[in-house]
């Protein structure tokens, strides 16, 4: 597949700093398996999605700090998730900050109920680089390491980069739906 093996060398890259800007696990699992393809750096694909993911994290955490409540009275279903992590958060404000990002779901309404909160903006800015950067390097690794285990089961993986490309994709969308769905149905049970 010398077409899809371009497209990733050129754009794989600027697709992880996008894809991770907000929940992007599967987009930095699929930079880890490019990498163990050849087709990127590792260490790259971890600065991309660092990079991408500290800097949704800033936009949600000052989008929380400047439009918190009008965006709260917009999107009523809100309140309730981060209500909630505002009571997480006043008892244990730095492990939480440290490690929501490996709480699926949560990497864009925690930015925000940060944002809401009286964390310092320089304490907040401090451990969510340092998560940033864990969650990228744990992750990214994840993937390459994915990578490798499918290698010993299928043998050269570059025969089957698009069928494992696909699949990976459609099992994250398939999840993603399926969270999505079953959030907007437990609100709806609420109301």
């Amino acid at each position: 597949m010398p077409e899809l093996e371009q497209l990733v060398r050129e754009y794989g890259y600027l697709a992880v700093l996008v894809g991770t800007f907000s929940e992007g696990e599967t987009i930095l699992i699929l930079g880890g398996i490019s990498a163990r393809l050849g087709y990127l750096k590792l260490s790259l694909v971890i600065v991309a999605a660092f990079m991408g993911g500290y800097l949704g994290d800033l936009v949600f955490f000052f989008l929380g700090r400047r439009q918190g409540p009008a965006i709260l009275q917009k999107f009523p279903r809100l309140q309730t998730r981060v209500g909630k992590f505002q009571q997480l958060l006043e008892r244990y404000h730095y492990f939480l900050i440290l490690g929501f990002r490996f709480l699926y779901g949560l990497r864009t309404v925690a930015p925000l109920a940060v944002g809401l909160s009286r964390v310092p903006v320089s304490r907040y800015l401090i451990l969510d680089a340092i998560s940033a950067l864990a969650w990228a390097a744990v992750v990214g690794t994840a993937g390459y390491f994915f990578g490798s285990a499918l290698e010993i089961f299928l043998g050269d993986l570059k025969k089957y980069e698009l069928i494992i490309f696909g699949v990976i994709f459609l099992l994250g969308a398939v999840v993603w739906l399926l969270l999505h769905w079953r959030r907007r149905r437990t609100a709806a049970n609420r109301y």
